[in-house]
C-alpha cells in the first residue's frame, strides 16, 4: 500500500517568527521577512526581497524582485515597488492627498498611486507623496520630500525635492560632456536628450566591475 504525505512542501521563503502574514499574500522564492514585520491580505512580493524590522505592507501592496526595503517603512495600498528598488530605513509613503480624521478616505477609489520604477533608489527619512512616480534608476537623497514626478536616472534631493543632476544605473553620479557621459566605475555610456531625459546607448549590459562587486551591501 503506498503512503500519500499530507504535509505541505517546505517554504522557500524565510519569515521571522515575530512577523505576522496574512492569508492571500504571495512571497517570492529566496525572500526574507525580518523582526516585527506585518504582511496583509492580498499583497504580492517578488522573489529574493529583503524585507527588514518592523516594515508593514499593504493590503493589496506589489513588491516586484529582489527589493530591499530598510527597517520602519510601510508600503501602503496604491504603492507599487518594481524590481530591484531600494527603500531606506524609515522612509515614507503616503496614498491619500488630503487625509481627516472626521471624513475617512480610506478605500481604494481614494487612494492616488505612487510607483517605484526598476533599479531606483530611495534615501533614509525620505518622503514620497503620493501620486507621483519616481522613474527608473533615479536616486532620491536623505530626508528629500518629493512633490512631483522624477525623471529616469534624475537625482533628487531637498524639500521640495529638486533635480541635482543625474545618476548611472550603478549608482555613480554621472558627469556630462557637452550631451554626453561615461560612468567613472561600470563605463555604461549615456545621451542628453533633454535637460529632463536620458538614456543609455551602450547596447549590451556591462559586467559589473570587481570593485564593486566587492563592496559591502548597503
Amino acid at each position: 500500500m503506498t503512503s500519500i504525505s499530507t504535509e505541505l512542501p517546505p517554504k522557500k521563503f524565510f519569515v521571522h517568527e515575530s512577523s505576522y502574514i496574512d492569508d492571500g499574500v504571495e512571497i517570492g522564492d529566496g525572500t526574507s521577512i525580518w523582526h516585527f514585520c506585518h504582511v496583509m491580505p492580498g499583497s504580492k512580493i517578488g522573489q529574493r526581497c529583503r524585507i527588514g524590522q518592523n516594515v508593514v505592507i499593504g493590503p493589496r501592496a506589489t513588491i516586484g524582485t529582489n527589493v530591499k526595503i530598510q527597517n520602519n517603512v510601510s508600503i501602503y495600498e496604491g504603492v507599487t515597488l518594481e524590481d530591484d528598488v531600494f527603500c531606506g530605513p524609515s522612509m515614507v509613503f503616503t496614498n491619500v492627498m488630503t487625509p481627516r480624521c472626521a471624513f475617512p478616505r480610506n478605500t481604494g477609489s481614494d487612494f492616488a498611486p505612487t510607483l517605484v520604477k526598476r533599479g531606483a533608489s530611495i534615501g533614509a527619512n525620505a518622503t514620497i507623496v503620493c501620486g507621483n512616480t519616481i522613474g527608473e534608476h533615479a536616486l532620491i537623497g536623505a530626508g528629500s520630500v518629493v512633490t512631483k514626478d522624477v525623471p529616469a536616472y534624475a537625482v533628487f534631493y531637498g524639500n521640495p525635492a529638486r533635480q541635482h543632476g543625474w545618476a548611472c544605473e550603478c549608482g555613480v553620479l554621472l558627469k556630462f560632456q557637452v550631451d554626453n557621459a561615461v560612468c567613472s566605475e561600470c563605463r555604461r555610456t549615456y545621451e542628453m536628450l533633454s535637460p529632463v531625459q536620458i538614456r543609455r546607448t551602450d547596447a549590451t549590459p556591462l559586467p559589473i566591475p570587481s570593485q564593486l562587486i566587492s563592496r559591502p551591501a548597503a
